[in-house]
């Protein structure tokens, strides 16, 4: 249970830069060495022959860590040929279990993974603006929430308490190295 006068934050981690799963999950870590419940929604990452390494670890450290991938892939990119419905029909299932979530008591850390995207990315919509910050309405005041993604809307970040805007200056795809484990998966 966590104190009771303890803040809850909203915390954005944007921008064209890596790192913002990354530094999410870095928090997810540090949350988890204080005994914290922690729970990742990734809002994209899900039904890929990939093995990502926060989905191993949270095997590992369940109960007290829970990573749920509840995408589809990304929309319409990195060969997605899926129909538009599934992504959208994924999206608004994941919404609902974060709104679950959220409001469960279960948790001190909810990472929202990739929900920016979620609200744009590359001109496709999968949920909207006001469901976001609907959920930022639902969360419990203790309760700390960190949403990722690129280009967060200047609404999200004027209810954020805290936002970070990871830039880039140099990434190995300039280079054509692709993405590499245990660093970007």
């Amino acid at each position: 249970m966590p104190p009771t006068n303890r803040r809850g934050l909203v915390i954005v981690y944007t921008g064209p830069g890596k790192g913002k799963t990354t530094a999410a999950l870095g928090m997810a870590l540090r949350a988890l060495g204080h005994d914290w419940r922690v729970l990742v929604i990734q809002f994209f990452k899900g039904d890929w022959p990939v093995v990502y390494g926060e989905v191993e670890m949270g095997k590992r450290l369940a109960p007290q860590f829970e990573v749920l991938q509840l995408g589809r892939g990304f929309v319409k990119h990195m060969g997605d040929n899926k129909p538009f419905e599934e992504h959208l029909a994924a999206a608004k299932d994941a919404l609902r279990v974060a709104r679950e979530r959220i409001t469960s008591g279960a948790y001190d850390l909810i990472v929202l993974d990739e929900l920016i995207y979620a609200i744009d990315y590359a001109g496709v919509q999968l949920i909207s603006l006001e469901e976001v910050l609907g959920l930022l309405d639902a969360k419990p005041p203790a309760i700390h929430l960190v949403l990722t993604g690129r280009n967060a809307p200047q609404a999200l970040i004027d209810r954020a308490d805290l936002v970070t805007q990871m830039g880039e200056v140099k990434h190995p795809w300039q280079r054509r190295i692709p993405a590499q484990l245990g660093i970007d998966y």
